[in-house]
C-alpha cells in the first residue's frame, strides 16, 4: 500500500512497474465505485444446481494468467467496497473464487486533511504493506527529464520549488480568481505533466495559454510560471557534450548564471540515460572540453558547481560517466586539490 498525496505519481509508479514485468494491471477507482458488483461480479442462480452463485466479473482472469489488481483510493471506498477487498486482502479471493497463483494486491491511499477519507479496519490494514511514496523535488526533476517534461515547466519548477505540489499556497494566499463554488485550484505533479502538454508545440505562450495553465494549476502559480519565462538556453546538453567544436563560440559567450544553469541540465541529461551507449566516449570528450573551456575563462564559480553537484546522491549514475575517463577524473581532483581554505 503506497501511501501519499493526490497527484505525485502514485498510480503512474505502480501500474508501470509491473507492466514492464509482463503482468496485467487491472485497476479500480475505489472511490468512485458506487455498487460492489464491478468488483465481485453478480449473483446469479445455477440453473444445473440451483444454488446462487456470482457470475465472474469482466475483468477475473484465466486460471493460469496471475495479474496486479490495483485497488486505488482505498480510503475512500464505501463500507460495501471494503468487505469485499478485505476478503480479497485475506486469502486472494472474492466471493468464493480464488486468483490465479502469483497474483499480486497492490493499493494506493491518499492522505491530508483537505481528503474525505474512510477509517480503514485495522485489520484490514495489517494485511498490506506500507509505504510512504514522497517523491522528492530532485526524483521529480529526474523524471521531468526522463519523460519529455517541457524544459520551461522544469526549470520554473527547480527555482520555485513551492509550486510543485503547492502544499500551503491556498491557505496562505486564496487565488479568488481561482475560486468557483468554494473550490480552490492549487498546482499538483500531474497537472504539470498537462502543462507541459499543453505547451510543447508553442514557443511563445500567449495570454490564452496563460489563462489554460491557470484553470491546471491555478492562477498563482500560472502568474508565478508567466514572469519566470524567459528565452532557453542557447546550446543544449547534447549539443555541448556531442558537438562541441561547433557551439563553442557560443558557450564563450555565455553568462555565469547561463552556465550554472547548463550544467545542471547536462548532469541531468546524463543522469536520466539520454547519452547513447555508442556516443559515450565522444560525450566525456565534449564535457572536458566545456570544463576545460570554464576554467579558461577563470570562472571557477562554474567549475565549483559542477564538482559540488556531480557528488550528489541524485547525479550518481552522471558520476560513474565521468569516472570513465582519467582525464574528466584529473581536472576535478586538480580543480579540488588546487582549493585552498584560509
Amino acid at each position: 500500500m503506497l501511501v501519499g498525496r493526490h497527484g505525485i505519481g502514485k498510480s503512474q509508479i505502480i501500474t508501470s512497474h509491473f507492466e514492464n514485468d509482463g503482468m496485467q494491471v487491472v485497476s479500480f477507482f475505489l472511490g468512485q465505485m458506487s455498487d460492489p458488483g464491478d468488483l465481485i461480479g453478480l449473483l446469479h442462480k445455477d440453473a444445473a444446481t440451483g444454488r446462487s452463485d456470482f457470475l465472474p466479473p469482466y475483468w477475473w482472469p484465466e486460471p493460469d494468467q496471475p495479474i496486479v489488481l490495483f485497488l486505488d483510493e482505498l480510503n475512500r471506498a464505501r463500507p460495501e467496497i471494503l468487505q469485499a477487498v478485505m476478503e480479497l486482502a485475506l486469502n486472494k479471493r472474492l466471493a468464493g473464487k480464488r486468483l490465479p497463483a502469483g497474483s499480486r494486491i497492490v493499493s494506493a491511499v491518499n492522505e491530508g486533511d483537505e481528503y474525505q477519507l474512510t477509517d480503514l479496519d485495522p485489520a484490514l490494514v495489517s494485511r498490506f504493506n506500507l509505504y510512504e511514496f514522497a517523491p522528492t523535488l530532485d526524483d521529480w526533476l529526474l523524471w521531468a527529464a526522463k519523460a519529455g517534461i517541457d524544459t520551461r515547466v522544469a526549470a520554473f519548477i527547480e527555482n520555485q520549488p513551492q509550486y510543485l505540489d503547492g502544499i500551503g499556497l491556498a491557505e496562505n494566499a486564496p487565488d479568488q480568481d481561482a475560486m468557483m463554488s468554494g473550490l480552490v485550484k492549487t498546482p499538483d505533479r500531474r497537472g504539470w505533466e498537462r502543462v507541459s502538454n499543453l505547451i510543447a508545440d508553442s514557443d511563445n505562450l500567449s495570454s490564452l495559454h496563460i489563462k489554460l495553465i491557470a484553470g491546471i494549476v491555478g492562477s498563482s502559480a500560472a502568474n508565478a510560471f508567466r514572469k519566470s519565462l524567459a528565452p532557453p538556453l542557447p546550446v543544449t546538453p547534447e549539443e555541448v557534450l556531442l558537438n562541441f567544436a561547433k557551439k563553442r563560440k557560443v558557450i564563450e559567450k555565455m553568462l555565469l548564471p547561463e552556465l550554472v544553469l547548463l550544467n545542471t541540465q547536462i548532469l541531468r541529461w546524463i543522469s536520466n540515460g539520454s547519452c547513447p551507449e555508442p556516443h559515450a566516449e565522444k560525450a566525456r570528450a565534449g564535457l572536458l572540453s566545456h570544463l576545460k573551456l570554464i576554467r579558461k575563462r577563470k570562472l571557477d564559480e562554474a567549475v565549483a558547481h559542477f564538482v559540488s553537484q556531480v557528488d550528489k546522491p541524485k547525479f550518481e549514475p552522471a558520476m560513474a560517466f565521468v569516472s570513465e575517463s582519467i582525464e574528466l577524473t584529473s581536472l576535478m581532483t586538480d580543480y579540488m586539490d588546487g582549493i585552498r581554505v584560509d
